[in-house]
């Protein structure tokens, strides 16, 4: 998992959360606690992905386009972290002559690509509306 993936949920959620659902890069780097280079290149994703457009301008900045009922973590993922549950690096070598050795890389290829199926499926059931909903029921809130 990368932080570009909780960045872009935590932005979709906040545009969501606004009456107007506009915010420019510095109001939304605020609230992620994040700077605004950060959040641009995010939303420079997001944007390409259809689910922002940006306003140029005075009172501009980054607009939600889709229905967040209808986007989900999965969407989200696909676009900002698909694959990021593999690791770059296994171990073993298909070379050696020990069965574990040799064999390692594979059987823990199959187990990732499984478990990120499992986690994009989990993910494809969850919107941005019922992440905002759950914060909402927040007691701090």
């Amino acid at each position: 998992m990368n932080s570009e993936f909780t960045i872009a949920v935590h932005s979709l959620v906040y545009l969501a959360y606004l009456p107007e659902r506009m915010a420019p890069s510095e109001a939304i780097a605020d609230n992620v606690a994040t700077n605004p280079a950060r959040i641009r290149k995010v939303m420079s994703c997001l944007k390409r992905g259809g689910y922002v457009d940006t306003r140029e301008g005075a009172g501009g900045g980054y607009r939600l386009t889709l229905d967040p009922a209808v986007v989900t973590l999965a969407d989200i993922y696909k676009l900002m972290a698909q694959g990021s549950v593999i690791p770059s690096w296994c171990s073993g070598n298909p070379e050696m002559d020990c069965v574990v050795g040799s064999n390692m890389r594979e059987v823990m290829d199959g187990i990732f690509c499984r478990a990120e199926k499992q986690l994009e499926s989990y993910f494809g059931g969850i919107t941005i509306s019922d992440v905002l909903g759950q914060i909402k029921e927040c007691k701090q809130c």
